[in-house]
């Protein structure tokens, strides 16, 4: 494979054989619609975060990354790193931090030791650009696929 898995967070994940992926796939039903919604929700998500990077403020990118992120992990697991903000973002670590302490100031998150724990979900969303909105369309739309399987 000519790209790599970073896991960014704690959690649950399973391991499949790619023959029997790919003869799930091959029965042409809800298995492969989910994985080409999938599919083309991450490209969404590709092409949305290279506009977002080159139109947005830091700022704004932060907020986008943390609410995505947030979208994706249990309640009670809501802390993430700096180290990976950063390098998702393509920003200096300083940066970041500088950006994370302006958002802890407002009371929309904590920052702890190097991690961020989001805590006014809503607050973020005021401040986030409409990119996020965009994303998070495309990926709420794989819920009815993964409901049927």
């Amino acid at each position: 494979m000519p790209n790599r898995a970073i896991v960014q967070t704690a959690g649950r994940a399973y391991r499949l054989e790619a023959r029997i992926l790919k003869k799930e796939f091959d029965r042409v039903g809800p298995v492969q619609r989910l994985l080409l919604r999938y599919t083309q929700a991450s490209i969404t998500q590709m092409a949305q975060t290279v506009v977002c990077n080159k139109l947005h403020s830091v700022d704004e990118q932060m907020c986008r990354w943390l609410l995505l992120s947030v979208d994706r992990l249990p309640p009670n697991e809501r802390k993430i790193s700096h180290e990976p903000i950063s390098n998702m973002l393509g920003v200096p670590r300083a940066r970041l931090t500088d950006v994370a302490m302006k958002l802890h100031d407002a009371g929309l998150v904590r920052c702890n030791g190097g991690d961020i724990e989001v805590l006014d979900r809503p607050g973020l969303e005021t401040r986030v650009c409409e990119c996020y909105g965009v994303v998070k369309r495309e990926f709420d739309g794989l819920l009815p696929d993964v409901q049927a399987i």
